[in-house]
């Protein structure tokens, strides 16, 4: 009796002071959840097994995460995301904090991006036309990066620095990988508990060459392709990376290669197209490739005019989700969300294609239709407009501007329908039509078309 008496008291005794105990916060693919008063997050790249995998806390993190710059970081994380990345750590509206801050309150894991000066000519944020031969500058941004990351570096949502966006793009000076390997050593002797990157426009043999030899400190490599991605574990394969990396970026077909009209516009997959590539996309070079790809960010959670409005951005500029987002939802969940966007079939003006070079007479009337339905049998309500081509064209993302709306020339914009007139100036234009489901969703596609003199 007296010794079982005594085993029953050491149980409670143990289990008193098991309750005392600190509680270690548990981080899981799915996500995380950490105090702010929980300091630094301990952010490792191991091997096991064969296989790279981020530990965060001593926990695993596979990521399933988005380029984000302005929009909802918590719709992204009712989505199912566990991270988000940028490209500097002041967007222009939000500062570094309040960007890991927002992150902190959704669970969502943040790579930062730092703002690093680009060899090339460019337009928008950031230094152009930098020359790194100059170490006078090199020092200067060292010192600059240095104040950034001594701001930041003990957020408890901070897990990767991002080392300057595709500095490969234009440049032809190799200094750049000394300049970035100088920066994430600085960054791993004030900053030892998170990893360092830096993105590359692609990958070729000479390029790997460069960052095994002039950037070995950093930690992984990250990549960014649109639809040459599906090449992509070929092309590793063949450059002889056998190191961890990550996607930072990928998603829709880019503008350069696409097929164009006779005019030399670009042809921009519809919506649905898009939504269908994504997911292939996915699951030939992302998903497939974990033994040495730990994850990756789609591009874009948000909305922006390259080439046109729509062409990049997973939503509307008027906020409407599109159908890309039902497919990232289901890549990060396993299931598709509970109301699915419009499923948009085809575009077609004066009985063509966006395929068909379409050439039609100032001032003239022409018919234009869109065939669309909705998965979950939503009401759909349509808007048609005319925009100019663009012709405020920048380089690797850079700033642009939206192109004029032709107004009037449309009979009834709210139907599936219409009867368009041509503008009166010659010059090359598109027709956009956009279709809406009434609960947060969207589908869009555009038509180039020309206008004889």
């Amino acid at each position: 009796m007296k010794t079982q008496l005594t085993s029953i008291i050491s149980m409670l005794l143990l289990l008193f002071v098991a309750a005392c105990q600190p509680q270690e916060e548990t981080v899981v693919d799915e996500g995380l959840v950490r105090s702010a008063d929980a300091g630094p997050a301990k952010v490792e790249l191991i091997q096991n097994n064969g296989q790279y995998q981020i530990m965060v806390d001593g926990q695993p993190f596979y990521i399933k995460g988005a380029g984000l710059e302005f929009g909802s970081v918590e719709q992204l994380a009712d989505h199912g995301a566990n991270s988000f990345r940028t490209w500097r750590t002041d967007n222009g509206q939000d500062t570094g904090m309040e960007v890991l801050d927002s992150a902190l309150e959704n669970g969502l894991m943040v790579t930062m991006g730092i703002e690093i000066a680009r060899e090339r000519e460019g337009s928008g944020r950031g230094v152009f036309g930098f020359d790194y031969d100059d170490d006078a500058a090199v020092a200067e941004q060292l010192e600059r990066v240095r104040e950034e990351v001594m701001l930041y570096k003990d957020h408890p949502a901070l897990m990767i620095w991002s080392i300057g966006n595709e500095l490969n793009l234009g440049a032809t000076n190799p200094k750049v990988w000394d300049a970035v390997n100088e920066i994430s050593e600085m960054i791993h002797e004030i900053d030892p508990n998170h990893l360092t990157t830096t993105t590359l426009a692609g990958i070729n043999k000479e390029l790997a060459d460069d960052i095994k030899e002039r950037a070995s400190d950093l930690d992984l490599l990250s990549i960014q392709m649109y639809a040459d991605i599906v090449n992509l574990p070929r092309y590793l394969d063949e450059v002889g990376w056998e190191g961890p990396y990550m996607i930072t970026e990928w998603g829709a077909t880019g503008h350069w290669e696409v097929g164009t009209t006779s005019w030399e516009a670009p042809i921009e997959n519809h919506s649905s197209a898009k939504a269908d590539f994504y997911k292939e996309r996915y699951e030939v070079a992302i998903g497939s490739q974990k033994a040495q790809c730990v994850g990756s960010y789609v591009f874009l959670w948000g909305q922006k005019q390259e080439r046109t409005p729509t062409w990049y951005g997973m939503f509307m500029p008027t906020g409407e989700e599109t159908e890309s987002v039902d497919v990232m939802h289901y890549i990060w969940n396993g299931t598709w969300p509970d109301n699915r966007s419009p499923r948009l079939e085809s575009a077609v003006l004066d009985g063509k294609t966006a395929y068909d070079n379409i050439y039609l007479d100032a001032g003239q009337s022409y018919a234009a239709s869109v065939s669309s339905t909705d998965p979950d049998g939503d009401a759909l309500h349509y808007v048609w407009e005319i925009r100019r081509e663009s012709t405020d064209l920048s380089h690797g993302g850079d700033d642009e501007s939206v192109p004029d709306e032709i107004e009037g020339r449309i009979n009834d914009s709210a139907v599936d329908s219409i009867e368009m007139t041509a503008p009166d100036e010659p010059g090359a234009y598109r027709l956009f039509v956009y279709v809406y489901d009434g609960e947060g969703h969207a589908a869009h596609a555009n038509i180039p078309f020309y206008v004889n003199s």
